[in-house]
């Protein structure tokens, strides 16, 4: 299985553990990839704010690159996922738009036909691969495990754009995926909200809050861990949940935030160190430990 590979920003940048730890479990799958070296940041939906056009040119150059290779487009970022899938949206919808972006691109020597597929991680390993050809590759069942999802926004809206009515269980993939390794799906109320990244330098009080509420419910409705497929999410629940929770709930940054390849990795006895797991702000060490303890 072949895909044009974008990590997007900050699995190169300030989430290295999720590019290395993706890498690992892609070649454990016999995923082949050939990574868009090329590509633009997708904006994030910040750069979207303020100049639409401009990002979806950026973003539609990218999909042009992965159609000349005749590829889907991978992607470990729900973000990235979201705001790609967005600007593809658009421009099948309007093909005067899209002629105007390809008149952009043609400096370029690109065009964009509209072909391209873009699927995160955890929807090609449930679409493509299967999650009984994935749990063949497990070691053991995380049993006893509680991991509460959390989506980030891009992951789950809108859903039109995300194509949910053609795979119904892109809206449920991330408690697939942890019901497959043998852990629990731990029921809470931040599943699919806001993580307060797109907030956090102009509203800085009200993210922290909602780190803290997110992270603080999942605790209390018993998780172990929180496991998202968005590394901004992840910088935001790991990177500021010491100081949103001496700042909301006055306790300490005992929830860990895992990667999506992290789980599976763990769930295929890969090292903590080759996944990355000590490169976290809030330890792994418990989480970790008890699934040692699951798999003796």
């Amino acid at each position: 299985m072949k895909y044009a590979f974008f990590p997007g920003c900050v699995a190169k940048g300030g989430a290295p553990e999720l590019y290395d730890s993706a890498k690992i479990v892609m070649e454990r799958l016999n995923i082949e990839v050939v990574e868009l070296t090329r590509a633009s940041c997708t904006g994030a939906g910040v750069l979207q704010e303020k100049d639409q056009k401009m990002g979806d040119i950026l973003n539609i150059r990218t999909l042009a690159m992965a159609e000349e290779m005749g590829l889907t487009m991978l992607v470990i970022c729900s973000t990235c996922q979201g705001v790609i899938s967005q600007a593809n949206h658009r421009v099948l919808k309007d093909s005067k738009y899209l002629d105007e972006i390809n008149e952009v691109l043609r400096d370029e020597g690109l065009k964009y036909n509209g072909t391209t597929k873009v699927k995160h991680l955890l929807w090609a390993i449930i679409e493509d691969i299967g999650l009984e050809e994935l749990k063949k590759t497990f070691v053991s069942e995380l049993k006893g495990l509680e991991l509460a999802p959390f989506y980030g926004c891009y992951m789950v809206r809108p859903s039109d754009a995300l194509e949910f009515n053609q795979y119904p269980n892109r809206e449920n993939s991330l408690e697939l995926l942890i019901e497959s390794t043998g852990a629990t799906v731990t029921k809470y109320s931040g599943t699919t909200a806001c993580c307060g990244f797109p907030i956090l330098f102009i509203n800085q009080e009200n993210s922290l809050k909602m780190v803290s509420n997110h992270t603080g419910n999942a605790k209390d409705s018993g998780a172990n861990a929180i496991v998202t497929p968005c590394p901004l999410c992840h910088l935001n629940l790991d990177g500021y949940q010491p100081k949103a929770r001496r700042k909301n709930r006055k306790d300490k940054a005992d929830m860990p935030i895992i990667h999506v390849p992290q789980l599976i990795g763990l769930a295929m006895g890969i090292s903590k160190k080759e996944l990355g797991l000590q490169k976290h702000i809030v330890s792994t060490k418990d989480v970790v430990k008890k699934i040692e303890e699951i798999t003796l």
